[in-house]
C-alpha cells in the first residue's frame, strides 16, 4: 500500500470549551485520536453519532471550504460548521498535499454555482447547473478526482441511484489506483462495499473498525430485501 496522504487525526480536547455540544456527542468525545489503515476509509454510523461533523472538521482543517470545492474554493452562503476543525491535528504522511476536493450532496447546488463563478478563459465551466443532479454530482466526481489527492465525500449517495453508485465506485478504484485517498461518511451498503476499505463505525458510543457485515446499513438493507413483507407488516402495526 502506498504512503496514505493523512495518517490519522487527533483532537485536542483541552482547546474544546466544557460547555461545547462536541462534548455530547459520544463517538466524538471518546477519540483522542484515529489512525487511518487504507486509502479508502468510511464513517458510518446512525444519524447525529458525528460522522459527519469529523469528516467536516478534517476537510476544512485541510483548507478546504465547508461548503466544498477544492482548496481554491472560498465562499460561504451560511456559516454552520462546528469549531472542532480549530482542535483537530491532521497527522500527515510526507508526501506533500497539493491536490483535493470535498464534495458533499447538501452543498452541492452552491459548489456547482461558484464553479461557474470560478471559470475563466483557461478554466471553462463544466456546466455542472446544465445536468440532472446526479449526473453532475458524478461528472464532477470524474472531473476531480485523480491523481495523488485527498477526497473527503459526504453521503454522497443522497445525490446517486443505485447504478450510479455503481459508477463512483469506479471512480473511486481508479483514483486509489492513482493514489488517491479518500475519507467517506455514508449510509450506503454499496459504497461500504468497496474492497479492503476500511469501515469505521460511530454507533453506540464509540468509533471502532467493523466488518462489513457488520454496518447496520448492510444488515437492515438485507433483512428488508429478504424479509420485505415481514419488515413492513412490523413497521406499519407497532403499537403507538
Amino acid at each position: 500500500m502506498k504512503e496514505l496522504l493523512i495518517r490519522g487525526l487527533r483532537i485536542r480536547w483541552e482547546e474544546i470549551p466544557e460547555d461545547s455540544w462536541l462534548r455530547s456527542v459520544e463517538a466524538l468525545a471518546s477519540m483522542q485520536e484515529l489512525l487511518f489503515q487504507a486509502p479508502v476509509t468510511f464513517l458510518t454510523g446512525e444519524n447525529g453519532t458525528g460522522k459527519s461533523t469529523l469528516l467536516e472538521a478534517a476537510a476544512v482543517a485541510c483548507g478546504f471550504s465547508a461548503e466544498g470545492g477544492t482548496r481554491n474554493y472560498r465562499f460561504s452562503t451560511r456559516d454552520t460548521h462546528s469549531q472542532l476543525y480549530r482542535a483537530l491535528t491532521v497527522i500527515r504522511g510526507s508526501v506533500p498535499l497539493r491536490h483535493g476536493y470535498f464534495l458533499r450532496a447538501e452543498s452541492f447546488y452552491n459548489t456547482a454555482t461558484m464553479e461557474e463563478e470560478y471559470a475563466d478563459g483557461d478554466h471553462p465551466s463544466r456546466g455542472y447547473h446544465l445536468k440532472s443532479h446526479g449526473e453532475s454530482f458524478l461528472a464532477l466526481a470524474r472531473d476531480q478526482f485523480h491523481g495523488p489527492g485527498i477526497y473527503f465525500l459526504d453521503e454522497p449517495e443522497a445525490a446517486l441511484s443505485v447504478q450510479r453508485q455503481f459508477s463512483l465506485l469506479r471512480v473511486i478504484h481508479e483514483a486509489v489506483q492513482s493514489g488517491g485517498q479518500f475519507i467517506i461518511a455514508t449510509h450506503s451498503p454499496i459504497l461500504t462495499g468497496y474492497p479492503d476499505g476500511e469501515i469505521l463505525s460511530f454507533d453506540n458510543g464509540e468509533i471502532r473498525p467493523v466488518s462489513y457485515e457488520e454496518t447496520d446499513s448492510w444488515r437492515l438493507t438485507k433483512l428488508f430485501l429478504e424479509h420485505r413483507e415481514r419488515v413492513l407488516y412490523n413497521l406499519f402495526h407497532e403499537e403507538d
